[in-house]
């Protein structure tokens, strides 16, 4: 087995897999844009849209708001970063549900690939922090979608009634400029910065993600190394943000 490429770089759009353009729209292995289910959540998302730009920004908020940002219950197993399992789910978080976004594009005709980054997160919950044992999240997911000639970033991560919740800024998408969190909250406080970035995939790298998650969270993965933490993610941070 080839050993996780775990490298950084300043800035994005390193291909780590040698994939070419045409592996960007068909089916792979995690994003599997061919199963049933994604083909219909695609296509009934995107409604008469013919437009890529409409249809891409239609599936992003059914993403972003249909499926529940949830990193408290996703297994570090494989099967769980599979885009029809999420979407069968209806809730993760940024890795999967990029991972679906990804799906939804391909299923519709529009590229679309995985891209990854490390950020800082001023905003998590206590218990979070606890448990990963760092403010940093490595290997944050999010989408690169192909229009217009360019590639886009779009993170349908945060739903809109946990960003209320947490009192962010919903993250919103035009599909004309990149989709990123949002360096400050409602109050003015700091949110998120993106340290460095970990290159762009055909499929979900779960091999090399979850290298990644047991090197640099030590403390989340005892035992056996793979299950989900449980909890109430959105109530935790409702709490936590009504006490600042």
């Amino acid at each position: 087995m080839t050993a996780p490429d775990l490298r950084t770089f300043e800035t994005d759009g390193t291909v780590m897999d040698g994939a070419s353009f045409e592996d960007y729209r068909r089916p792979s292995t995690l994003v599997d844009s061919g199963h049933p289910a994604v083909a219909a959540f695609a296509r009934e998302s995107v409604g008469t849209a013919t437009d890529p730009i409409d249809k891409a920004v239609r599936l992003y908020f059914a993403v972003r708001d249909g499926l529940r940002y949830d990193p408290y219950g996703t297994p570090l197993r494989r099967e769980a970063y599979v885009a029809s399992a999420c979407l069968e789910a209806r809730h993760g978080y940024c890795v999967n549900k990029a991972g679906l976004m990804a799906a939804a594009c391909r299923a519709v005709g529009i590229p679309a690939r995985l891209g990854y980054a490390d950020v800082r997160n001023h905003m998590t919950t206590k218990r979070m922090s606890e448990w990963m044992g760092s403010d940093t999240f490595y290997f944050h997911g999010y989408t690169d979608v192909w229009l217009d000639g360019r590639w886009l970033k779009a993170t349908p991560a945060f739903n809109r009634e946990l960003t209320d919740k947490f009192r962010l800024k919903p993250l919103d998408w035009d599909g004309r400029s990149d989709s990123i969190y949002h360096p400050f909250d409602l109050e003015g406080r700091r949110h998120m910065e993106y340290l460095a970035y970990r290159g762009v995939y055909a499929d979900v790298p779960f091999e090399t993600i979850k290298a990644g998650f047991r090197h640099y969270y030590p403390r989340m993965y005892r035992g056996d190394g793979e299950a989900a933490l449980g909890g109430d993610f959105a109530a935790e941070g409702a709490a936590e943000a009504a006490g600042r």
